[in-house]
């Protein structure tokens, strides 16, 4: 299990730094805890296949060998640094297991031949053909296949490993994550409890494709089903069908912000979800969404949500340029915006303290922005915002969304696009505070005081701890040191 006051910082080794290695990284270790990650996630650290490679070093997702350090990134003696670096900075390691499918020439297939999906031709193959750099795994064909990944992830648990984030889990049977879990995580029947207690982070996938390989015949197990057989954590990619159609203009944010509650209902009790503005499989936000007000309102937002927060490297810089998954393309940190990484601390701290001391959230749209409740006290309904709760103890969040007149329209399709670096242009219509809101504003420290019918302030976001204006910021119960500079 996860609080939603924790978050995880995720890292690509290849493009981390310019070295692209495990000892290059451990010096950044340090400054993605003085931002308050608790978490580190790395992309698959094992050596990629050589068949059918995409690009010139491959995809990290054509395993070659499970069992195996890339010696691109450093040897075995260098991941055992690594982990000893973070472990001592108070960090927790996640790494990617890619369990449903192998390079072409990896040693399972070397070894274990029928272990795989065969095609028409009777080859080894794979269910989604766009993915031509591997073949997948045929979990009907041995349970000794079951047995060596299995005893794989306990390899790594004995490593030092601390949770891992399985790839594309919705394609790999629920019973198998079941097993691995009860296994790695050394459940004991008798004291009903999990003696190593590592974290579990399904990348569960769009309904859309869900629903494709259903429909071809292969199984396909969605995100309560892999919370019910193992999972404390799924990715939103069910709730990112919505909000991709949100960012391109083509739903309003409530479609997504109502799908909230279904996932809150749905799954199981205690099942969280995974937050995120971007990862190495989608643009950058700051690319989509501009390095201006449009970010820092949606940075904001998807902070504050229900759930775990995820951040990809580079992100609290806003960079924009997403670094190529098949190639050597470093990121640059010296092209990032510093005020905005200012931002973003502020952002990630208060949404911390926001979700430790008031675990209920609920909704409400008012004009051109939206406002956001987390409450000690516990909600019936997620919408609208009671309003008997806007007060002294509670956080609200205020985000405008809208803009020339058309709020429902918040994407590269509306009527006024916000490109990185300029002013929103606004109809003139600001929204009016639907009641009355006094407190103190975490991300500038200034105190607010708006009557009810009044204009909200013209301001991207504003996470407000309720309560008295004037009143001194009550210092934050975790102590964070000065970020240093990458």
């Amino acid at each position: 299990m996860i609080s939603e006051t924790e978050s995880i910082y995720q890292i690509y080794l290849r493009n981390f730094t310019e070295e692209g290695t495990l000892r290059a990284a451990i010096p950044h270790l340090a400054r993605i805890a003085s931002m308050g990650f608790g978490w580190v996630y790395l992309t698959p650290i094992h050596p990629i296949g050589v068949a059918a490679r995409k690009g010139t070093l491959g995809s990290p997702y054509a395993i070659a060998d499970y069992r195996a350090v890339n010696s691109e990134l450093g040897a075995e003696a260098d991941f055992g640094a690594f982990i000893a670096a973070a472990h001592a900075l108070k960090l927790k390691v996640m790494i990617d297991v890619v369990y449903n499918h192998t390079s072409p020439d990896s040693v399972l297939v070397r070894d274990h031949s029928d272990w795989f999906l065969r095609g028409p031709d009777g080859q080894p193959w794979r269910k989604c053909e766009d993915w031509s750099d591997v073949i997948d795994l045929d979990y009907q064909s041995s349970p000794q296949l079951w047995v060596e990944l299995i005893d794989t992830l306990s390899m790594w648990r004995d490593r030092g490993v601390d949770g891992f984030r399985c790839d594309v889990a919705s394609l790999v049977p629920a019973d198998f994550w079941k097993q691995a879990r009860m296994r790695v995580n050394q459940y004991d029947p008798g004291a009903r409890k999990e003696r190593s207690p590592l974290l579990w982070l399904a990348e569960s996938v769009h309904p859309a494709f869900l629903r494709s390989m259903r429909m071809r015949g292969f199984g396909g197990w969605a995100e309560p089903e892999l919370h019910a057989a193992a999972f404390d954590l799924t990715y939103d990619y069910d709730g990112w069908e919505r909000l991709e159609r949100v960012w391109s203009g083509e739903l309003p944010i409530e479609r997504y912000l109502e799908y909230l509650y279904v996932q809150e209902t749905l799954y199981p009790k205690g099942a969280r979800k995974l937050r995120y503005l971007e990862n190495h499989d989608q643009p950058r936000a700051a690319g989509r969404l501009g390095r201006g007000d449009r970010l820092r309102a949606w940075t904001a937002l998807y902070q504050f949500l229900p759930g775990v927060a995820m951040t990809y490297m580079g992100q609290e810089l806003a960079l924009d340029h997403t670094p190529n998954l098949f190639e050597k393309d470093a990121m640059k940190p010296e092209l990032g915006d510093m005020s905005f990484e200012q931002y973003f601390l502020k952002v990630l701290r208060a949404s911390r303290e926001a979700k430790e001391r008031s675990p209920n959230f609920s909704w409400l749209r008012a004009g051109d922005s939206l406002l956001c409740l987390r409450s000690v006290e516990s909600v019936p309904k997620p919408s609208p915002v009671d309003a008997s709760l806007v007060s002294e103890g509670n956080y609200l969040l205020a985000v405008r969304l809208g803009s020339e007149g058309v709020p429902e329209r918040f994407g590269p399709t509306a009527a006024t696009v916000h490109r990185a670096g300029t002013k929103r242009r606004d109809s003139g219509r600001r929204a009016a505070a639907p009641f009355e809101i006094e407190g103190v504003d975490l991300l500038t420290d200034a105190g607010v005081r708006v009557a009810a019918g009044e204009s909200l302030p013209d301001a991207p976001a504003m996470l407000i701890r309720l309560g008295s204006a004037s009143s001194p910021r009550r210092a934050f119960a975790i102590a964070y040191e000065e970020v240093p500079a990458l």
